[in-house]
Parts: C-alpha cells; sequence; structure tokens
C-alpha cells in the first residue's frame, strides 16, 4: 500500500531544501578575512624583532637592522644583519625577548603547565647576527643628505570608505575580534591562553556593493582561543560568545541569529604557543596589511629599519591612499610605489581608484602624487618620525602587534593633509 502520507513529508522537505539553497544563492557576495593575536608564534616573532628594533634605534637613532626571528618550542634565534653604535650583548638580546614575551602574555603566571603553553624560563635565544654589507651601506648613507632606499621593491597602500578607519570591513571586524578576545585572556589567565586567532566574512549581497565598498552584513565568525584543560567547551563557547556580542561590531551588519559562529569548532584547544606551532618574522603579512582585499608588495615590515622601503613605502603609501579616499576623491584606492637599492626618488608612483574616483581619473591623481610629495625614505622619516620611536609616539613593536596600518594613532594615519588633496 502506497505510503502517501510519507510521499507528502518528503515533498514539503525538498520544497524546503530547495527553498533553503535558494536563499542561499540569493544575492550573496562573501569576502573573509583573518587576524591572529600578539601570541601567535609568527606574531611573537614579529613582536621580538621589533623590540630589537626599537632598543637600536632608541640608542642610535641611525641604526640599520634587517634581522629575522624564528620560534619553535623553547628557542628563539635572532639572525640577521645590522649596524649600530648600540653595542647589545647577549643578555641584553635575552632580555629583550624575554620582555617581550612577557608584555605579550607569556609570563610564567598562567594556568597551562610548561608542556601546554610557553614559559619564560624555559627560553633559550641564539644570535646569529652579522654586520651589514659595506655595498648596501654605501647607497643607504648618502653624503648629500638624503636615504637611498635600503633595498628594491614594490610596496601598496590600499583605502576604503567602507568602515570608520577607512580600511575593508572583514579586517576591521577580524581585528576588532581578536582585540576583544585576546585582552579578555590577559585579564584572565586562569581561563585563557593568548595564542588567538579570528576569521569575519562579510556578505556584500552583490559584486557591484563589493566593489562600491558597501557590506550587508556579517556572514560568518570564526574564534579560536586556547582554555584550560578544567573549562568544559560549553563555558568556553559562552564566555567567547558574549565577548563577540559585546566586542561593538556594528549593529546594522552584525546580527546573532543570522550570523554563522564558530568558537573553537575542534572542540579542545589547550596546547598553545610555539611548544606546539613554529613562528617566523614576515608569515601574516596580509593580516598585517589588508586583510587580502589588497595586494601587498611581499615584502615584510617587522625586523626593519625606517630606511627599508618594504616598512616605510607601505607607510607612505597607505597615507596616500588614506588621503585620497577621506577627501572624497575615490571610495577605494591602491597607490603603488616603486624603489631601486641605493635611490632615494621612488621609479614610479601610480593610483589606482578601481573606477571609484569621482572628480579626477587615476591619472591626474597619480601626476598629483608624484609632483607634490617627494617621497624619497628621507621624507617618509621625516614627515612620520620613523627615526624616533618613543612611549610617546609609537613603538615599532606595538605596530607588530596591532597591525601595520589602520589604527588612527599611528603617524601615517593621521589625516593632516585633507586639503591639499581636496583642492586638486
Amino acid at each position: 500500500m502506497e505510503n502517501k502520507g510519507w510521499k507528502t513529508i518528503q515533498a514539503k522537505a525538498c520544497g524546503k531544501q530547495r527553498m533553503e539553497n535558494k536563499m542561499e544563492k540569493k544575492s550573496q557576495y562573501l569576502f573573509t578575512s583573518e587576524v591572529v593575536s600578539p601570541g601567535h608564534p609568527d606574531k611573537c616573532a614579529d613582536i621580538i624583532a621589533d623590540s630589537i628594533v626599537d632598543r637600536l634605534i632608541i640608542e642610535d637613532s641611525n641604526s640599520r637592522v634587517a634581522s629575522e626571528v624564528f620560534v619553535a618550542g623553547k628557542h628563539v634565534v635572532i639572525g640577521g644583519e645590522v649596524k649600530s653604535k648600540a653595542n647589545l650583548s647577549q643578555n641584553d638580546y635575552e632580555k629583550i625577548v624575554k620582555d617581550a614575551l612577557a608584555k605579550i602574555g607569556y609570563d610564567g603566571k598562567g594556568a597551562f603547565s610548561k608542556e601546554q603553553a610557553l614559559h619564560p624560563d624555559d627560553v633559550k635565544v641564539q644570535v646569529l647576527l652579522n654586520q651589514q654589507s659595506p655595498d648596501i651601506s654605501q647607497g643607504v648613507d648618502q653624503t648629500t643628505g638624503e636615504i637611498g632606499a635600503g633595498d628594491q621593491g614594490i610596496m601598496f597602500g590600499f583605502a576604503s570608505n567602507e568602515a570608520d578607519e577607512y580600511m575593508p570591513a572583514a579586517i576591521v571586524y577580524a581585528r576588532k575580534l581578536s582585540d576583544t578576545v585576546y585582552n579578555y585572556a590577559l585579564k584572565n589567565k586562569d581561563k585563557f591562553g593568548v595564542d588567538i586567532k579570528t576569521q569575519v566574512t562579510i556578505d556584500y549581497g552583490t559584486k557591484e556593493n563589493f566593489e562600491n565598498g558597501i557590506p550587508k552584513r556579517i556572514h560568518t565568525i570564526v574564534v579560536s582561543a586556547p582554555s584550560v584543560e578544567t573549562m568544559k567547551i560549553e563555558e568556553v563557547r559562552a564566555i567567547i560568545q558574549d565577548l563577540i556580542d559585546n566586542s561593538g561590531l556594528p549593529e546594522n551588519l552584525y546580527d546573532k541569529k543570522n550570523t554563522i559562529i564558530h568558537i573553537n569548532p575542534t572542540g579542545r584547544y589547550v596546547n598553545h604557543s610555539s611548544l606546539h606551532d613554529s613562528g617566523l618574522t614576515g608569515r601574516k603579512l596580509i593580516v598585517d596589511s589588508f586583510g587580502g582585499y589588497a595586494p601587498i608588495g611581499g615584502g615584510a615590515q617587522s625586523s626593519k629599519d625606517y630606511t627599508k622601503v618594504d616598512r616605510s613605502g607601505l607607510y607612505a603609501a597607505r597615507w596616500i591612499a588614506k588621503h585620497i579616499v577621506a577627501s572624497g576623491l575615490a571610495k577605494k584606492a591602491i597607490v603603488q610605489i616603486s624603489y631601486a637599492i641605493g635611490v632615494a626618488k621612488p621609479t614610479s608612483v601610480a593610483v589606482d581608484t578601481m573606477g571609484t574616483f569621482t572628480k579626477h581619473n587615476d591619472d591626474v591623481l597619480s601626476e598629483f602624487v608624484m609632483n607634490n610629495f617627494s617621497l624619497t625614505p628621507k621624507w617618509i622619516t621625516d614627515k612620520f618620525k620613523l627615526d624616533k620611536p618613543s612611549l610617546n609616539t609609537f613603538l615599532y613593536a606595538d605596530v607588530a602587534a596591532r597591525g601595520q596600518v589602520g589604527q588612527s594613532d599611528y603617524p601615517w594615519e593621521k589625516l593632516d593633509e585633507l586639503d591639499k588633496f581636496k583642492n586638486i
């Protein structure tokens, strides 16, 4: 005998599935960015490297640094080239490393065992630094008073009108979540560790909205944070959910009921830090910049002094792009700058507003930038005081921890020449 009731149920179920599939396909255009906290091993390496840069430049503003830091297990290896009047000993480097790790949160005061997370007493530091090649320094330290570029390369700056920070929405909100959970972990070391990752997916609705910088909603959130073994996953997820809800995500974009949220999706996350995942400088360039939304030059900023245009060139390009968008000349802007080693002036400057310019096209904007800002390493250094890191201005180690761009208190984020751009 035919079971009509079962067929009816099947038909309804299939219809519901088709409806859900249709809704899934309707007006979705998704873009995702991730952020890692200062406690992530790659970020630990960046922060240690830039703590060294800070120390050397504070003691000798003409210091030249290009180092790498490798963090694996209980070992921290520092290698590269240095030219400085600051004479740091093995003990000095060990103190810099341990102070940096303690500030990050690896201070031995948490509830994690020495097998679960890095402990400062166990850290072993190896220093393999050499003198900078005279072939490089003769091109960088010019007798004219200019500073030659420390290397060839291309740098990209970007800005968008999607958020108050003139940054893409996904990276802004992923960073906001990371900061919220990380700061909670610092204050609650009996519960959480500091090796945290976040990820945010933005739904723009359509490709056109994406191109015009109009986010519609936060589609998916992922948060992974280590917790002590005694905490149940339900408690972990409840605490982090509350942190998400109170992190300051825009109410018009974040709706808890309609957002997919993954909190510690593997379930157990106890073991963390370099004991369980090695770290290296320069491996979080997308996190440090624009979240994959815009091109990057490929060279890291951390571990390098201000004559290295991988660092200073990015800051200048970001400053220009932000001014173009903030002055209303475009909704988005990519700025590319290129340099030749030992040559002060850029070899090229290009502005690409991705078709969003409002008044002047990209040719006019590119010419304006080239004619009004010298963009030499010395000009960039003087404008942003890159040779004067301090507690009162900025420290390179803090920049490494917070991201190279998008923080309003950085000198290269100041909108100090808007009138010049508005009056083109």
